[in-house]
């Protein structure tokens, strides 16, 4: 059972970790400097394909399956495994995965409410609509960073927590 909780993990976590830092750190500029075909692009991506839906499950079982391990490791959170170097290594690499995912599930929301408002706009946006784009955008501006700097340490601590001693 561990073996294939520790496939599916470390499979799951590479598609899910690939394609978002793929995603926050190329992709996802892109769309952004190419206007109109960037935002077709987008729509295309996010509505048509299933991206987004492989995104998320392989998240969750990226989460699941580590979750399982850690508590196989820590004897169900209550060994003193926990406190040594690598169950610290493995916990940070746990909690921030964990926020990763959380914001992750924002980013989607947030690009689901970007789409929607473009649907809604027709010739030149409002006062209001300008508003509520700005806003949206500073927002996923702020989800994407930290999504980005989550899935590193994420990844970081899960590649090297065992080498803590």
């Amino acid at each position: 059972m561990v073996a294939v909780l520790r496939f599916v993990h470390i499979i799951a976590g590479i598609v899910w970790a690939g394609g978002g830092l793929l995603m926050n750190l190329v992709v996802g500029p892109a769309i952004g400097a190419t206007g109109d075909a960037g935002r077709q692009f987008a729509g295309h991506l996010i509505s048509k394909t299933p991206f987004s839906k492989v995104m998320m499950v392989s998240g969750v079982l990226t989460v699941l399956a580590g979750g399982t391990l850690y508590g196989i490791n820590s004897n169900w959170f209550s060994s003193g495994w926990m406190m040594t170097g690598q169950g610290i290594g493995f916990g940070i690499g746990a909690i921030a995965g964990i926020l990763a995912l959380g914001f992750g599930y924002q980013i989607g929301q947030t690009n689901g409410a970007l789409a929607a408002l473009g649907a809604q706009i027709q010739g030149k946006p409002t006062n209001e609509q300008m508003a509520l784009m700005a806003t949206l955008r500073k927002r996923q501006v702020f989800v994407t960073t930290a999504n980005t700097i989550c899935m590193i340490i994420s990844i970081t601590m899960m590649a090297s927590a065992r080498f803590f001693g």
